[in-house]
C-alpha cells in the first residue's frame, strides 16, 4: 500500500520486525543506547526491512518515499519522548504517530544517523531537518557535527560533506506530505530528546515558525557546518573528499557572504555547459551516486547544484572567519591537492566543481577588494587569498578546466531542461531555438513538437525560423523536405497562439531578414499550395465582411503574412480594387498588421520605399480599369494612410512620391487620380513635427500644379488626341494649390536662404504661365514679390502700388481691364471681394454705367467657357453683388408677357435680372460673331454651369418667398414666384434654340422640369378665384412656346410634363 504519514500498515510491520531484530543484536543494551561502531553487527536488520520494503514497491518513487518516510519516523522517535503509562489509554485517541510510535523501539541519533547513511539519503535528511524549528534544527546540526567528529570515518566526512552540500542546495515550497506531517507533528507536541547515550539531560522546546529563510537561522547553520569542516578537516586524506570539502567552503563564501555580485546569473550559456559538465562527469565517474540515474535525474540534480539561492548573508565578521580558514586549508592541502589533480587523467564532479567554484571565488575576490571598503587586517586576508587562488588555479591544465563537452550531450540536456520545465527552461528554449549544430536531428524535433507551448514568444518564433532558413539553405534532400514541413507547422501553431502585437513583432522580424518574399526566399515547402490556401482564405473573407468576421479574417491573414507577406498583401490590394463595397473591410485587416509599414532597400540602399506603397503599384495601381476601381483604390489608400483605429500603414510622403509626383503632367493617363490621392494625403492633419511635404519636393510639385493651371486657359483648344485632365478636376487642382501654400512654409525648407532661392525659382518659372497663377501664390510668395497684373486692371480699380505692380501682356489691349478684373474675382473668394472694394464706377454718370455693363457681359462670356464650378460660382456672387449696388445694369425686357402682371416684383428683382443676364450672354455667344469661338464640346460645359445657376437661383427665389402657403394674404407671393419661373422657363428654352449643336438637352431638361415643378407647387398653392383661369391660360402659354423648341427629346418631355400639370388643374374644384 502506498505509505501515509504515521500510518500502520504491512510495510511498517515489516520496518516494526526490522527493529525488533535489531533490538535483540543489542541485547543486553538497548537501541537508544547504541554506539557508532555497533552498527555494522546491528544495522543489517533494519535496512534489510527496508530493502525488503522496496522490493514490494511498485515502483523506485514509492520505494524513496517508504526510505523518508522510515527516516522521519526514526526521527521522531529520537526527538518525542515515549509517553508515560498513565497517558496510554488517551493518547492513541490523539495522537496519529501514536500506534508507529510504538511500534519502534526507543533509538539514538546513532540510528538515525548510521540509517541515513547506510540509505544514501542526504537529500532526504536535509528535508526533514530544515523542517525542524529554528532552534532544533540548529540543535540536530550540531549533533550531526558532534558525531562525525567522533571516531570519524572517510563514510562520515562524505556524509557530512553531502548534507552541507544539500543545505545549500536547498528550496523551500518543495515539501511532500511526509515532511510536512514530520514538521506539524514536532511543532505540535514538542519534544524532550532522549538522553543520549546518557550524558545529556532531556530538553523542553516550544515549535516555532521559524524558517531557513530568517537570517539568523540561515546563518547559523552554515556556521555550524563551517565549525564542522574545522573539526573534521585533520580525518579528511582522500583527494576528492578534500576537494569536496573545499568546494562546499568556497560556494558557501561565493553565495552566502557579500562577495557574491548583485544581480548577476549566470549567463545561460555558461549554465548549460556547467549543467553539461556535471552531467558527463557523472556518467563516466562509476563512483558517482548519480553515475546509475537516468538523464532526466543527472540533469535535475545538476541544475539544483547550479541553482543556489542566497537566502542570508553570512556577517563581515564570519566572512573573515570563513575566508582565514579557506586559506589555512588551502595552504595545508594545496599543493598535494594540485600535484594530483596534475597528475590525474581527468576529474571528477568534486574537483571539476571546486575548480569552478574557485575560478568564480577569485574573480569576487577582486571586486571585493576593489568595492569595499576593508580594514588592514581584512586587505591582507584577501590579497594572501587572492594569490594562493591564483596560484593553485594557474598550475592546473587548461584540458583539467574544461574538458571539451560532446554537442549531442548538450542538445540532450537541453532537451531535457527544456521537457521537465526545470528552472531555466525559458532561458535554454532561446538557446535551442537558435542552435544550428543540434537542429533537425530526430529528437530536436520531436521536442519542438512536443513543447510547442513552450515556443509562443514572437523571439523565439522568430530564432527558430532563422534555424529552419539555414537548414532549408543547405539541405535539398527528400528527408530534409519532410522535416521542413514538420518543423514549419509547429513553428506555425507556435506562431499562431500569439496575440496580434507578438504576431507584428514576428512579421517585422521576417520581412527584416527576408524582405517581402519572407519565407518564401528560401523555403520551397511554403511555396507549396499557397497559393490555393491564399485564394481561398480570401474567397471566405470577402464573403464574410462583418465586424464578427474581422477578428477570424485577421488570423487568417496573419499566418499567410507570416510564410509570405509580399504575395498576401498583393492579394489584399488586388481584392480592395476589384471586390465591390470590400476596400474598406480589407484595409481594416491590413492596418491590423503595423509591422507591414515595413520599408525595402533591396533596389537602393540609400532610399528606403514601403513594401505596401510597392505591392499597391504592382497589383493594382496599373490595373485599374472602371471609375468604381478607382473609387475603392482611392478609398482604400486613404483607410491606409488615416484608419479609424490604428497607426497609419502607408505615409503621406510614400503615398506623394509613389501615386503622384511620377504622373503630374498633363498628357498622363493617371494624372485624374493622382490629383484626388493628393487631395486626400493634404486633408490628412500630419502628426509629426515636420510636415511630410517637405520630402515631397514641394517646389516642382507647386510648378507641376501651376503649369496644370497654365494648360486650362487652352482647354478647348488642346489637339483632341491629348491627354488632359477634364474641366471638373480644375478645382481639385486649385484646392490642392491652395493647401499647398498653406503647409508650405519657410520651416519646410533646411535654411532661410534656401527658403528664399526657391521662392525666386518658382516666381521665375511661373512668370511664363498665365498671369492669374501668379496671384494664386500670394499666400506662399508672402512680401517677396507684390502682385503682378495686366497694367489695364489699374485704368478700372484703385490698386495700392505697394502690393501690386503692372506688367506688360500683349494680349490684353486697350479695353480688357474689366476681363482681368473678371479673371482676378475668379481666383479666390478674398480677392473677388477685394475686386469688387476696388472696383471704380461712378454710378451717377449714365454712359460710364451702360459701357461698363455692356463691357462686363462681353468680359463674362469670355471667361465663362474656362471657368471651373467654383470659379463660376464667385462670379455669381460678383453678379448678384453689382446688381444689389446698381453698379451692373440689365434691364428686363418683357418678351415673353403676354399682360401686365399687377405683382410686387421688386424682391425679386435680382433673380429677374440674372436670367435675363443669363439670356443676353447666350445671346451674344450664340451670335455670328461668337458662333465659332468654341468647339462643339465646350458647348456642354457651358449649359451645365448655365444650368447650375439657374438651380442655384431656383433656390434662392423660393428662399426669399417663403414656403408656400394657402391663407388669402399670401397668394401674392405664389403668383409672383409662378410668374418667375414662367419667365425662367421661357428664357431657358430660347436658350436652348440658339445652342449651335445637340448633346446639350440633358440638363435642360432636368432644370426646366425643375422649374415647371416649382411652379406647379407655388401656383397650385394660389386660393384666389381667378386662380385656375389664370392656370390654363399659363399652361397655354407655356406649351405654345414649348412647341417651338426644336429638339425632340427636349420638346416631349416637357409637353409630357406640362399636360400632366393641365390633368391636375382640370381636377380641381372651380
Amino acid at each position: 500500500m502506498e505509505p501515509g504519514p504515521w500510518g500502520v500498515c504491512e510495510e511498517t510491520a515489516i520496518l516494526h520486525g526490522g527493529f525488533l531484530l535489531a533490538a535483540r543484536l543489542t541485547q543486553p543494551r538497548p537501541l537508544r543506547e547504541l554506539r557508532k561502531a555497533d552498527w555494522p553487527r546491528v544495522g543489517p536488520p533494519i535496512t534489510d526491512a527496508l530493502g525488503e520494503i522496496g522490493a514490494r514497491c511498485p515502483s523506485p518513487l514509492q520505494h524513496s518515499l517508504w526510505k523518508k518516510e522510515a527516516v522521519a519516523i526514526v526521527w521522531a522517535k529520537v526527538l518525542l519522548p515515549a509517553p508515560p503509562a498513565a497517558s496510554l489509554d488517551e493518547g492513541w485517541k490523539e495522537d496519529d504517530f501514536f500506534s508507529v510510535g510504538r511500534m519502534i523501539p526507543d533509538v539514538n541519533r546513532t540510528v538515525l544517523f548510521e540509517l541515513v547513511k547506510a540509505l544514501s539519503v542526504p537529500r532526504l535528511f536535509v528535508q526533514l531537518l530544515l523542517a525542524l524549528p529554528q532552534d532544533v534544527r540548529q540543535s540536530e546540526l550540531e549533533h550531526l557535527v558532534e558525531y562525525i567528529a567522533s571516531e570519524t570515518s572517510p563514510s562520515d566526512i562524505r556524509f557530512f560533506l553531502d548534507v552541507w552540500w544539500e543545505v545549500m542546495k536547498h528550496k523551500e515550497g518543495q515539501e511532500d506530505a511526509t515532511v510536512s506531517a514530520f514538521s506539524a507533528l514536532i511543532r505540535q507536541h514538542g519534544c524532550e530528546s532522549s538522553l543520549d547515550d546518557g550524558l545529556q539531560p532531556p530538553k523542553r522546546f516550544k515549535g516555532d515558525p521559524g524558517s531557513l529563510n530568517g537570517p539568523l537561522a540561515a546563518t547559523s547553520l552554515l556556521m555550524v557546518l563551517l565549525e564542522g569542516l574545522k573539526q573534521t578537516y585533520r580525518s579528511i586524506a582522500l583527494p576528492h573528499l578534500r576537494c569536496y570539502a573545499l568546494a562546499n567552503l568556497v560556494e558557501l563564501l561565493s553565495v552566502f557572504t557579500e562577495l557574491e555580485p548583485e544581480g548577476s546569473p549566470l549567463p545561460v550559456a555558461e549554465y548549460l555547459d556547467k549543467v553539461s559538465s556535471a552531467v558527463s562527469l557523472w556518467t563516466s565517474d562509476t563512483e558517482s551516486q548519480f553515475h546509475h540515474s537516468g538523464l532526466d535525474e543527472k540533469v535535475k540534480e545538476a541544475e539544483r547544484s547550479m541553482s543556489l539561492l542566497s537566502m542570508a548573508k553570512l556577517s563581515r565578521e564570519e566572512l573573515f572567519v570563513g575566508l582565514d580558514f579557506l586559506c589555512s586549508l588551502l595552504r595545508a592541502w594545496g599543493e598535494e591537492l594540485r600535484d594530483t589533480l596534475i597528475s590525474s587523467e581527468e576529474l571528477c564532479y568534486q574537483s571539476y566543481r571546486l575548480l569552478d567554484a574557485l575560478t568564480t571565488f577569485g574573480k569576487n575576490l577582486v571586486c571585493f577588494s576593489e568595492t569595499r571598503d576593508l580594514g588592514e587586517d581584512e586587505t591582507c586576508v584577501v590579497l594572501e587569498l587572492t594569490q594562493i587562488t591564483k596560484d593553485f588555479l594557474k598550475e592546473i591544465s587548461a584540458s583539467l578546466k574544461s574538458k571539451e563537452l560532446d554537442t549531442s550531450l548538450v542538445s540532450s540536456v537541453a532537451m531535457t531542461i527544456i521537457e521537465q520545465k526545470l528552472d531555466r527552461h525559458v532561458e535554454v528554449c532561446s538557446i535551442f531555438a537558435s542552435e544550428k549544430a543540434w537542429a533537425f536531428s530526430k529528437d530536436w524535433v520531436d521536442c519542438l513538437v512536443k513543447n510547442k507551448a513552450l515556443f509562443q514568444k514572437p523571439e523565439l518564433v522568430l530564432k527558430l525560423l532563422e534555424t529552419l532558413v539555414n537548414f532549408a539553405m543547405f539541405r535539398r534532400d527528400k528527408e530534409a523536405r519532410e522535416l521542413q514541413m514538420q518543423v514549419t507547422k509547429a513553428i506555425v501553431d507556435c506562431y499562431t497562439e500569439l496575440s496580434l502585437t507578438d504576431k507584428n513583432k514576428v512579421i517585422s522580424g521576417v520581412l527584416a531578414s527576408w524582405g517581402g518574399p519572407g519565407l518564401s526566399l528560401n523555403l520551397q515547402v511554403v511555396m507549396e499550395g499557397f497559393q490555393e490556401d491564399l485564394n481561398v482564405t480570401f474567397n471566405q473573407i470577402t464573403k464574410s465582411v462583418s465586424d464578427e468576421g474581422l477578428t477570424r479574417a485577421v488570423v487568417s491573414v496573419a499566418r499567410l503574412t507570416l510564410l509570405y507577406p509580399e504575395a498576401t498583401v498583393k492579394q489584399v490590394c488586388n481584392l480592395a480594387v476589384v471586390n465591390l463595397g470590400a476596400h474598406q473591410f480589407l484595409a481594416q485587416i491590413l492596418c491590423s498588421f503595423p509591422a507591414l509599414s515595413f520599408l525595402e532597400t533591396r533596389d537602393d540602399p540609400s532610399r528606403p520605399r514601403s513594401l505596401v506603397v510597392r505591392c499597391l503599384e504592382e497589383a493594382a495601381w496599373g490595373r485599374l480599369s472602371t471609375a468604381r476601381e478607382e473609387e475603392q483604390f482611392l478609398e482604400f489608400l486613404a483607410f491606409l494612410m488615416q484608419p479609424s483605429s490604428a497607426a497609419p500603414l502607408v505615409s503621406s510622403a510614400e503615398v506623394t512620391k509613389a501615386f503622384v509626383l511620377p504622373y503630374l503632367k498633363s498628357d498622363s493617363a493617371q494624372i485624374e487620380l493622382s490629383l484626388q490621392i493628393l487631395g486626400k494625403v493634404l486633408a490628412i492633419q500630419s502628426c509629426s513635427e515636420e510636415h511630410w511635404i517637405k520630402f515631397c519636393h514641394p517646389f516642382p510639385l507647386l510648378l507641376s500644379l501651376c503649369k496644370l493651371l497654365d494648360g486650362y486657359t487652352r482647354y478647348w483648344h488642346q489637339p483632341r488626341d491629348q491627354l488632359f485632365p477634364s474641366l471638373e478636376t480644375k478645382d481639385l487642382v486649385l484646392n490642392i494649390l491652395c493647401q499647398l501654400c498653406e503647409v508650405v512654409r519657410p520651416e519646410t525648407a533646411p535654411s532661410p536662404e534656401v527658403w528664399v532661392q526657391s521662392l525666386a525659382w518658382l516666381h521665375r518659372k511661373v512668370a511664363s504661365l498665365d498671369w492669374t497663377i501668379g496671384l494664386r501664390l500670394k499666400k506662399l510668395y508672402g512680401d517677396h514679390f507684390k502682385n503682378e497684373v495686366p497694367a489695364t486692371l489699374f485704368e478700372i480699380c484703385t490698386l495700392p502700388e505697394d502690393e501690386w505692380t503692372s506688367q506688360p501682356l500683349p494680349a490684353y489691349g486697350p479695353g480688357s481691364g474689366l476681363l482681368a478684373w473678371m479673371e482676378c474675382c475668379c481666383v479666390s473668394t478674398a480677392l473677388r471681394e477685394t475686386m469688387l472694394t476696388l472696383l471704380t464706377v461712378n454710378v451717377d454718370n449714365p454712359e460710364e454705367v451702360n459701357l461698363f455693363s455692356k463691357g462686363f457681359l462681353v468680359a463674362l462670356i469670355q471667361v465663362l467657357p474656362w471657368c471651373s464650378h467654383s470659379e463660376w460660382k464667385r462670379l455669381m456672387h460678383v453678379v448678384e453683388n453689382l446688381l444689389q449696388r446698381q453698379v451692373l445694369h440689365v434691364p428686363y425686357t418683357l418678351e415673353y408677357v403676354q399682360y401686365m402682371p399687377l405683382l410686387n416684383l421688386r424682391p425679386f428683382a435680382c433673380y429677374l435680372q440674372f436670367s435675363v443676364l443669363f439670356l443676353r450672354a447666350f445671346q451674344l455667344l450664340c451670335s455670328s460673331s461668337c458662333s465659332t469661338w468654341l468647339p462643339a464640346e465646350a458647348w456642354l460645359h457651358v449649359v451645365q454651369l448655365y444650368c447650375g445657376s439657374l438651380t442655384d437661383l431656383l433656390a434662392s427665389v423660393k428662399s426669399t418667398a417663403g414656403p408656400p402657403s394657402h391663407p388669402a394674404e399670401d397668394r401674392t407671393s405664389t403668383q409672383e414666384v409662378s410668374f418667375i419661373c414662367i419667365q425662367m422657363f421661357c428664357h431657358l428654352l430660347h436658350v436652348a434654340a440658339m445652342l449651335p449643336d445637340k448633346g446639350c438637352s440633358e440638363p435642360l431638361v432636368v432644370v426646366a422640369l425643375e422649374i415647371l415643378s416649382q411652379y406647379e407647387t407655388f401656383s397650385s398653392a394660389d386660393t384666389s378665384p381667378s386662380n385656375t383661369l389664370r392656370r390654363a391660360n399659363e399652361r397655354h402659354f407655356l406649351e405654345s412656346i414649348t412647341d417651338n423648341v426644336s429638339d425632340e427629346a427636349l420638346r416631349s418631355t416637357l409637353l409630357q410634363k406640362l399636360s400632366k400639370l393641365g390633368a391636375r388643374s382640370a381636377g380641381e374644384p372651380a
